[in-house]
This record gives C-alpha cells, structure tokens and sequence, in this order.
C-alpha cells in the first residue's frame, strides 16, 4: 500500500545540483535504448551502470512480483537519479551512520523505488507500474555541495508503459532519510522530475511505500487515469483519523482547538480557558492528540522543552534554520542568565535607576547591581561567577536603528506619531470621521459611551482650524484602543506589577504634512455608580505637564505593543494562517495548481507556532511575564477575533479603505488612493500587494479556462469549504466570508493569502527589535497609574524625581532584558531564509511550465523593481516619514535581505 505525499517547491529553474552527472545518466539511458524481441519474452533489469548481473523476468504480469505491468513489447533503459541531502554538521556517530547508510545504499539493501505511470493498466484498473528495483549506484559526491548525494537506480520499462507520473520509494534503513529530488531519465521528452524536499520515513515506522507526484500540475478533472487512485489516496492519508496520539514520523494535518495553552496540572494559576466557541472564539491550530489534563479533560496535557510539539514531519525546522533558532535562543539564555540569579538572589527584580543604566546595555552588556545585589553576587559560587562574567561579554546587545542616529528622537511627538506610519504597527491608525467618538460597549455595564474628548480639547490644538474642517479635509486621526480594552481592565490592573488604561489617541495632520499627536483619553473601569473614568491629556508647556504627557503616551505605547504582539501580530498572521496551511494539505493534492502556488508561503509556519504555543504565548510564557495583559493576553487576543477579524478585511487595500487611510480611485494601481501620501507601510505595501496580485493573475487565468472550471474544481471548492467550517468554524456564518465562483473571486482570496504570509507579516515581524529594542520607545508594560493631584504622596514622588517615576513605571530590568532578547531572535532573518519572488539552490523543478516560469520572472523582475522604487523613497526628502535628520529609512517591506537582524526582508513564509 501507497503512502501518498509530495512536496513541490516555489522556485524556477535553475542548473540543479548533480546536473552534470544526471545528465551522464540521460545520456547513458537514450543510449542504452533498444528494440526488445517479442520472441524472447523477457526484460533485462540493469540495476547499477557498474552491475553486470543479468535478472530475467518472466513476461506473465500475473507471475511478477506487486503485479506490476511487463509486455512482450519494445522497452526503454531508464535511470533513476536521488539526491538526498544529509546533515551540514555532522557529528562523530552520524558520520559513522552515514557512511553505512551510502554503503548500504551502494549494494542496493537501502532504499527501494518503483514506478508509476499516467496510463491505467487495464488488468489493475490503476497507474502502470515497473518492477521495484533497489537503489544500487551511487555517483561522486559535489565538492560545491559536500552534503548531498546522489545515488541511481536502473529498471527497464516496455514502450508502452507512458509518461512516468509518480514514484513510489520504501526505505529499508532503520531511520528517516530527506530526499531533495528524483529525475527520471531515459524517456524521449524527458527527463522528468519530482520534487521532494521531504522526510522518506523507514518501513519501521510505516510500512507503506512514500509517494512523490512529478512537477506537472493537473487540476482534478485533468489528472491523467493512472494517477487517479494515488492522488485520492495521498489525501485521504494526510487527513488521517482523527484518533490517537500524533507520532514525529507522520504527515497527518487535522484541526484542533487552542486548548492547550494552560497548564493546571502543574499549578492551578496556570489554567487558561480554551479558545473556542461562541464565547472565545479562536482559529484552529493542528491537532497533536496529546491526551488530556488529570485536572480537567476539556484541556490537552502539554509538552514543555527540550521535548518537541507535534507538527507534520516536513513542517519542522530544517538544519539550518534550526541550528540559527538554536543559537537566538542560546543569546536569550545568557542575556537572561544574569538578571534573573541575581533577581532570585535578591529581594526584587530591579529597575532601571536612569537613562544611562539602559544605553549600558548596549554599550558593554553590563547590568546596573544594587547594593543589595553586589551582596547577592558574593554568594554565588565561583564557577556561577566566572560563568556571568562570560554571559556579561555575550549579552551585549545591537543598538537598535530607532536611537542608532538619534538617541532623543523617541521623545519626541512627531517620532511617536511617524511610527504609527512607519514602525512596527503601522495597521491600527484610522481616519476620524464620526464625531462625537462614541464606544460600541454595553452602556450599563460601562457607562456612558460618549468620549471625554471634546470638540472644544481638540479645536484648543488645531492651529485655528474647525473640527469640521478638519476632519473634512482629512487631517484628524485616531487610535483607538478603548473598547478592545476596556472590559480587561479591571482584570488586568488586579495583577501585580500590571497598570493599564483603556486609550484612543487623538492626531493632527499639520499643513506641512507632519502627523503629530494632540490628544489622549486614558479610562478605567469604575465603580457601580461611576462606570468608568475617563480622563484627556494634552501636551504642555510647563516641566511637570510634559512629564506628565510622557506618561501618557507611554501608556498608549504600551497598550499598542500588547494588541500588536496579541492581534496584528500573532492572530492576523500567525494564527490566522495555520488553518489555511492545513486546508490546503488536505484538500489540495500536491499536483493541484493552487497548491504549487500557495506551498512557499506555508514554510515552518505550523512549528514556528507551536513553538510559540510552548513558550510565547501559553500560559506563564513570556508573553504574559512582558506584556500588559499578563494572564489575560490570548483572552484579549480572542476578543479582537470575536469583534474584529474579518477575511475580506485582511486584504491591503480593504483594511487601508476600512480605517479611512485611503480612498476608493479606480485610476490608482490598486484601486485606492492614500489620505496621506506619506505613509510608508502603505504605500510600499501597495506596491508589494499589487505584485502579488498580478502574479497570481497570471497563474491562474494560465490553469482555469473560465469560471465554470473554478465551480468544477472538486478540491478547490473543498478546501475553500474546509477553511471556513473547520479552520474558522467559530466564524463559519459570517456573510462578510468571499464567495469562489469566478476566477476573480480566487485571485483575491489567494492574493490576501500569500500578502499575509509575507508582506504583511515582514512587516510587522522584522521591525520589533529596531523599534522595541530600546524599551523606553516601546514599552510593553507599564507598572504604574499616572500621578494625579488628589493622591499626595504619590504626586509629591512625582514632582521630586518625574525620571524616576517614569522609569519605575516601565518593565523592569529582568522583563526588558527578555523581552529584548526575543525581540531579537523574532527579527532574526536565517541563512536558508526563502524571500518573495527569489530562487534557491535545493528547490529547482517546482514546475515543469514554461509560461508559469516565464510569468514568475516577470513576478521576480517587478519586486526588483520596486525595490530600487522604496530605495529611491527613502532618499526623498520630501517624504518626512522616512527621511531626514537622524530618521531611519522606512525598509520592512524591501523583499530582499541578509540574514540577521537587518530590518528589512520579505520571507516567503511566516518562518519567525
């Protein structure tokens, strides 16, 4: 039995590695093919070029093993040549284990293959098939490429057998091998070839054979008749039960809720309610089967480090990317190693004295040491404190971009108003236009809904203009964190060390062009007889105001960073793809044309989350420890899918027309036309959305005829189905979900697909260190209330020490130096990182269609291009957003980068 899967890969052709000796083994092949003599009735099967051994066959199908197809009739000599890949680094034992493995390979007693044609054997009423035949031959090893190597395999086949369509392989080695590719040589139009890029698992682990599909692409009612079978069978395989714990071999993709995130077997305080239902709504993550909870069988029992959470096996990290998750992870160790013994060793986690405590960390690594500390650190054992003196000289961090040319540019207005165009959320701003701004909560249970932000506050900062004017002509502008907040308040504030108002923040468009902040409402949630408190501050003249007002905007900074991390982060990109991962390898065969496409831009996204699951966003994780919502964080992340997310928003311009940041103009390449032309994300967005768009115009007008072959498409309409009853089935009968008849219909909800994995979330990824990096700019938390008259002591703290005060407000030095460490280890790009529109080494034959190819160029040709148009923005002075004096250049949408920290670089993939 058949184990179907393939994996195919998005990348053009370019000189494959092995090339030279695959096309030694066509060569041999077309040589090698002769007239057979229906007299004789027998097949000579030459295994290796090196095997002089001669195995005779007996014509009779029937008395060949597996059955497979043998007629008395002309046969074709054809090669086989594999190219597996092992480890870059490998250590002693493997070295040992692989040497085995290609002797083993050599002799033909590891590794099996057969195949399997596009023409039905009408005995069988499936795929022709050739003899299964051992891999024997192997060729010299590439000096370019030291860990791949290729081996060849010889069968003979009648003339008649067709066009080969898949490949079955069995791996007799006690342990998984990765096949990058097969190329089948020998056939007159051929070679052929079949892209892997895949884990083969042993017979040990499954007896079924693996299947791999060739890069010819067929929509359902295309697939030729011997393939037919096969192509069910691989999805029928991927789906799986439904039942049982899920092993690390398997490929089995289903939908489970997020129900794993607590963990009240351990401490009480660490359950979290499950998200899912009408009450919390959430995505589907991919099931593991992990049995449940002791304390409570609605939750699934965890897994924690060092130990891995189920994903698909060719969804895990592959070597490289590992070993780069590695080493971010080992910076975080020991930028944390300090800090917390010496948190452990004294009485509190310290907090940062003074600004120049912060610029040490990136000047020398070093921490600030109480007294009480530098008593602690006497305790410490002197192997603990050779060790931190090591961790002292590692833990030195990069200065981020946002103070790398202006150390005082985030005190400032205007930064703190450019950043909501071009920093690393620039997706929450909106245009004002109803006014009085009124909240969409229960007034009973909140109280009245009208803002405290009044016409007369706001017209006080207009520079003489009306409200009405002004809002008429564009140049008010809101951020509006008040009702996604509000109901967590309370909660939240009960927390120690936690301190948080519900906010909307008022901006001004000046006549110059310049955004600049006017005015914040900060509210909290009162009692029964004042439901809640709403206070405005605005920007003064005077010492004690102006501090004041920095304490507002780090509240708004605040609270930006949580729905950043929580909602335009993780559920608009993260979360929200998963389900759309899953769908497509359930629905999708490999050999369908829309999951060729869609296949680059679901890369290690499934272990990147869970991952995440395991130690960002679970319960007790990092992102409760250094965010404001503490335990309350995917609670909050529920409630903005509940109210907020919607597909047909997720697209670009949607979103821009929705937040009023452009308006409809069917004159403009994407239909809108930005309110404010200096809006970096936006407009750099449009570019790359635009790009995306065209190429999957192309690509699909190339495979669908007209609308009838997209109503006709039996997986397409499946997968489509399956993504809103099973991967969002808690908003399956929201009318906003796009309908897929027509061919536009399908172009628009790939398009936002593959603008989610990359443009979208490069983003608002690659930017958290640059901007989040120096903790000040960014708060993620903030400790305090603002100071107010009516509480004495506190006010008079206040005014004798305002720097204090607000450092003191601001996470501590523990949580800044963690939340640092993973906001530089999520901006980190990796060497084997796939970007939008580029080609790599290992995934040359994604397609075998010369006009695919010929339109993906034009794709890769246009990103060049509108990476020379961003360049030539950044140098425009006019553009004051992201040029000027100390202004770092607006780079998160370049497609193209270097890995590392770069700020700039769309990946294929949410790979981070």
């Amino acid at each position: 039995m058949f184990s179907a899967k393939s994996t195919s890969c998005f990348c053009p052709a370019k000189p494959q590695i092995g090339a030279e000796s695959g096309r030694r083994a066509h060569q041999l092949c077309v040589g090698n093919r002769r007239q057979r003599s229906v007299a004789v009735r027998q097949v000579r099967a030459v295994i290796s070029s090196d095997d002089k051994s001669v195995s005779t066959l007996p014509s009779d199908p029937a008395a060949v093993p597996g059955g497979a197809f043998w007629p008395p009739a002309d046969s074709i000599d054809v090669r086989l040549v594999l190219t597996v890949r092992n480890r870059i680094k490998e250590r002693l034992v493997e070295k040992i284990e692989n040497q085995w493995e290609y002797f083993v390979n050599g002799i033909g007693q590891g590794i099996r293959v057969q195949l399997v044609s596009e023409e039905v054997d009408h005995d069988t009423e499936s795929g022709k098939k050739s003899v299964e035949v051992p891999v024997r031959g192997f060729l010299p090893r590439s000096p370019k490429h030291p860990s791949f190597v290729e081996y060849a395999a010889n069968l003979t086949v009648p003339s008649t057998f067709g066009h080969p369509g898949a490949i079955a392989i069995t791996n007799l080695h006690k342990k998984e091998f990765y096949l990058v590719e097969i190329v089948v040589h020998g056939f007159n139009d051929g070679p052929f070839f079949f892209p892997a890029n895949s884990w083969i698992h042993c017979r040990d682990d499954n007896p079924d054979s693996r299947i791999l599909f060739s890069n010819q692409a067929y929509l359902p009612s295309q697939t030729p008749d011997g393939l037919k079978d096969l192509r069910q069978n691989m999805l029928v395989s991927l789906r799986g039960n439904g039942k049982g714990e899920r092993k690390k071999f398997e490929m089995i993709y289903d939908y489970a809720p997020y129900n794993d995130l607590g963990n009240p077997d351990k401490d009480t305080d660490l359950a979290r309610p499950n998200l899912s239902g009408s009450d919390r709504p959430y995505p589907r993550r991919c099931r593991t089967g992990r049995p449940p909870t002791r304390s409570d069988p609605s939750v699934e029992s965890r897994v924690e480090k060092p130990h891995p959470v189920y994903v698909p096996r060719d969804e895990t990290f592959e070597e490289i990317k590992q070993n780069n998750f590695s080493a971010g992870a080992l910076r975080a160790l020991f930028h944390n190693l300090i800090p917390a013994m010496m948190a452990a060793l004294s009485s509190s986690d310290s907090q940062f004295q003074c600004f120049s405590d912060i610029d040490r960390l990136y000047k020398d690594g070093l921490l600030i040491k109480s007294e009480e500390e530098q008593e602690a650190e006497k305790l410490l054992p002197a192997v603990l404190s050779n060790l931190m003196m090591m961790g002292q000289k590692l833990m030195k961090y990069d200065i981020p971009s946002i103070i790398s040319k202006d150390r005082f540019a985030w005190l400032r207005d205007i930064e703190f108003a450019r950043q909501t165009l071009a920093g690393v959320n620039p997706v929450e701003i909106q245009r004002l236009r109803e006014f009085p701004i009124l909240s969409k909560l229960d007034p009973e249970i909140y109280g009245s809904p009208e803002s405290a932000l009044t016409k007369e506050c706001l017209e006080h900062e207009l520079n003489g203009m009306s409200l009405e004017e002004a809002m008429n002509h564009n140049r008010l502008f809101i951020i509006d964190y008040h009702d996604i907040l509000l109901p967590f308040v309370k909660k939240i504030n009960s927390l120690k060390g936690r301190k948080i108002y519900a906010s909307r923040t008022i901006l001004f468009l000046t006549r110059t062009g310049i955004l600049r902040p006017i005015a914040i409402e900060l509210s909290l949630l009162g009692t029964p007889s004042m439901p809640s408190q709403k206070k405005v501050y605005t920007h003064g003249h005077d010492a004690t105001t102006n501090w004041i007002w920095k304490l507002a905007k780090a509240h708004v900074c605040a609270n930006d960073a949580g729905v950043h991390q929580l909602v335009d982060h993780w559920l608009r990109t993260h979360a929200s793809m998963e389900p759309y991962i899953i769908a497509s390898h359930r629905q999708l065969s490999s050999m369908h044309p829309v999951f060729k496409l869609l296949h680059p831009h679901m890369r290690y996204t499934l272990e990147i989350n869970a991952l995440a699951r395991q130690s960002l966003i679970n319960g007790g994780g990092i992102i409760e420890n250094c965010f404001s919502p503490g335990k309350y964080a995917m609670e909050l992340s529920s409630a903005a899918y509940k109210s907020l997310w919607r597909f047909d928003m997720e697209a670009l311009p949607a979103d821009l027309l929705r937040r009023g940041m452009a308006v409809e103009d069917p004159s403009m390449p994407c239909g809108v036309k930005l309110v404010i032309e200096d809006y970096p994300y936006a407009a750099d967005g449009l570019l790359v959305w635009s790009a995306i768009e065209e190429w999957v115009k192309d690509y699909i007008i190339h495979y669908y005829s007209d609308d009838n072959t997209i109503t006709s498409d039996v997986e397409l309409q499946a997968w489509w189905d399956e993504i809103k009853n099973k991967g969002h089935p808690d908003k399956r009968g929201e009318p906003w979900w796009p309908s897929l008849n027509t061919k536009g219909d399908l172009i628009r909800i790939l398009t936002t697909m593959i603008w989610t994995a990359s443009g979208q979330h490069a983003a608002i990824n690659f930017g958290q260190y640059p901007f989040g990096g120096y903790m000040p700019n960014r708060p993620t938390l903030m400790k305090k209330l603002i100071p107010q008259e009516d509480e004495p002591v506190a006010y008079e703290k206040f005014l004798h020490n305002p720097q204090y005060m607000f450092l003191s407000s601001l996470p501590s030095q523990l949580q800044a130096t963690q939340i640092m460490a993973v906001q530089d280890t999520l901006s980190t790009h990796s060497e084997d990182e796939e970007y939008l529109g580029q080609m790599t080494d290992w995934h040359t034959h994604w397609t075998n269609d010369r006009q695919v190819m010929s339109c993906f160029e034009k794709f890769s040709a246009r990103l060049e291009e509108i990476e020379e148009i961003i360049s030539r923005r950044n140098k425009d002075f006019h553009l004051k957003n992201r040029s000027g004096a100390g202004v770092p250049p607006y780079e998160l949408l370049l497609p193209s980068s270097g890995p590392g920290v770069t700020g700039r670089g769309i990946p294929n993939s949410i790979s981070i």
